[in-house]
């Protein structure tokens, strides 16, 4: 029977293991995101990529994490309106991650966690990057799922990611998940294709992180930092 993806375009039960392990890991990437960046109170950061989904525990971590709430703007283009209800402080605004509603450094800092391989093709994953770092006065932090960890984290499905892109989307349509097989979907990346991304924007310093499950690369993390 077709299941449809929630509005992270996930699969997965909300109490299935790779739900608990993926709570951990972003758990992990915002440990990682701190340490980078150190925020103070007086830092404005931009969440980009929010989610109407309450499903799962690790929804929207970075408002039930970040300490600093009344210093986020949650955006993306999903209604998450009722984050400003949860974590007061908390502005919520409707923003396409393609075309960023904001003027050039507006926020001191932006986050933004599997969003990026759901924006399209690769001309779109880059523009994503460049609207992020447009609107970026210090630093950037920008997730995704590897695509080279052995279990496609949105449908559980092992090892068919890593055949070529085509051949997997036909595989997900024949298993009837038609809206995954879409690329303006879902569009899994590698470390080198973000790293030719970094390689376009010169005023920034970039460096690469990893979110793990048994040693595995699950998640690649981005940070870049304006330089001065």
């Amino acid at each position: 029977m077709h299941k449809k993806p929630n509005a992270q375009y996930n699969l997965a039960d909300p109490s299935s293991l790779s739900v608990r392990l993926a709570t951990r890991v972003r758990a992990r990437m915002f440990a990682m995101f701190m340490s980078e960046f150190n925020p103070t109170a007086t830092d404005d950061v931009l969440d980009l990529g929010v989610t109407s989904d309450e499903s799962y525990a690790s929804s929207n971590y970075f408002e039930a994490l970040y300490p600093y709430k009344n210093r986020i703007t949650a955006a993306g283009i999903d209604d998450a309106s009722f984050l400003s209800n949860i974590y007061p402080g908390v502005r919520f605004q409707f923003a396409d991650a393609l075309n960023l509603p904001f003027d050039a450094n507006s926020f001191d800092y932006v986050h933004s966690s599997a969003v990026l391989e759901h924006v399209g093709g690769y001309a779109n994953q880059q523009r994503m990057v460049g609207e992020c770092l447009r609107v970026a006065r210090k630093g950037v932090c920008v997730t995704t799922p590897n695509r080279w960890f052995p279990i496609e984290v949105h449908t559980q499905l092992p090892l068919l990611h890593w055949l070529p892109k085509p051949w997997f989307r036909s595989l997900l349509d024949w298993r009837g998940h038609h809206e995954l097989a879409m690329e303006a979907n879902l569009n899994l990346m590698t470390e080198s294709e973000l790293r030719r991304i970094a390689a376009l924007h010169p005023d920034w310093a970039f460096h690469f992180r990893a979110g793990r499950v048994l040693g595995w690369k699950s998640n690649i993390v981005l940070f870049a930092a304006k330089k001065v």
